[in-house]
């Protein structure tokens, strides 16, 4: 690889998860935003309530006990019951979901008013007032209930067109790797045939089992073993066609080789070693790879020597840090950063993001 300056290819938040039309209601986040919702509630009906001001603080206590526990209640409920609703497809879970809310609402409403008979409640809800109550929250909560649903599913709709560009970007960048991993494999086997073939031959028979590793599956998320593997016979063969002139060496973590990673992560930085670092070197020289964690971030180091003429320089160093970045924001977000830096005639890379285990 050359060296032209040390930097950090910056990594953007990027979404992690599928969106849904209903919203996960046992997060916290959906919780503040329906107790907000119920809160600015409570004051507009306080607001709109006759009497004094000081009778205003009164009713909005007592409006805010209320609207609290019916809007927790939509929480707990529709927080049990999201699995079940996203059988009905995205318009049903919806309709279901306000009929819920609208249900809940009717429940403690009428809890309400038994709590209030025979107690000093009883006047801010007398009996001849019970079926105005009722009907008043009931469309209340029909109102805000379509109005929050209405809110979410929006998001939804926003947060699945932003996937759907992030999963295409992936798949593009995905589209340009393989293809330039094969041609140059083609020119690797192409040069020994000149010169040996029946390397050539031996070659061919061990890409021909790597690209059935490579091809199969290319959406499927890798690991970090899976990939650290897949270097290595990369690098077996690249040590053929070199000679002695390539060396590797392996620094590596026994454990979190489970770790979720892109499909190709490292294979286009080890071929960027060989192609930018050992080639141009009559000596050649050693690419040592390196895995670390701790914390819950695993770090990966990939360094090689390069020369220190920028007139033996290649193109194209630059493009397979840019893409491999762009990977791993799509998968990581701002939790994964990749770093490179040329120093003391040594080129190195740094990948580091969370440690996320790979389903089974």
């Amino acid at each position: 690889m050359t060296a032209r300056s040390s930097a950090a290819v910056p990594i953007r938040d990027a979404p992690a998860h599928r969106a849904t039309a209903l919203p996960d209601f046992c997060s916290i986040r959906v919780a503040i935003v329906l107790v907000l919702a119920g809160e600015l509630l409570a004051v507009i009906l306080a607001i709109d309530s006759p009497g004094t001001a000081a009778d205003r603080w009164a009713t909005l206590g007592l409006l805010s006990v209320f609207v609290q526990l019916v809007v927790l209640s939509w929480s707990v409920l529709l927080c049990h019951a999201r699995r079940y609703l996203g059988r009905f497809g995205d318009a049903g879970a919806a309709i279901m979901a306000c009929l819920l809310i609208v249900g809940i609402t009717g429940l403690v409403s009428e809890a309400a008013v038994f709590a209030a008979r025979g107690t000093r409640l009883e006047l801010l809800l007398p009996p001849q007032r019970h079926g105005e109550f009722l009907l008043q929250n009931l469309a209340i909560a029909a109102i805000v209930g379509a109005v929050i649903l209405r809110y979410f599913y929006v998001q939804a709709q926003t947060r699945r067109t932003v996937e759907a560009e992030e999963r295409a970007r992936f798949e593009a960048l995905q589209a340009r790797i393989r293809p330039h991993f094969m041609f140059n494999s083609m020119n690797t086997i192409a040069s020994l045939t000149r010169t040996d073939p029946a390397l050539a031959e031996q070659v061919v028979e061990d890409l021909s089992d790597l690209f059935r590793d490579v091809l199969a599956e290319p959406d499927r998320p890798s690991t970090l073993a899976r990939e650290l593997e897949l270097a290595r016979r990369y690098l077996a063969i690249e040590t053929l066609r070199l000679g002695e002139r390539l060396r590797v060496e392996e620094h590596c973590a026994a454990d979190r080789g489970d770790a979720r990673v892109p499909s190709l992560l490292l294979q286009p930085l080890v071929e960027n070693a060989v192609y930018h670092g050992i080639e141009p070197l009559v000596e050649g020289g050693t690419i040592v790879i390196e895995t670390a964690a701790a914390n819950g971030v695993v770090t990966v180091c990939i360094r090689n020597p390069y020369p220190d003429r920028a007139r033996v320089a290649r193109p194209g160093n630059h493009m397979a840090l840019t893409n491999t970045a762009e990977r791993l924001r799509l998968q990581f977000g701002a939790l994964a950063r990749i770093e490179s830096r040329g120093e003391g005639g040594v080129f190195t890379v740094r990948l580091v993001f969370p440690y996320e285990k790979a389903a089974s």
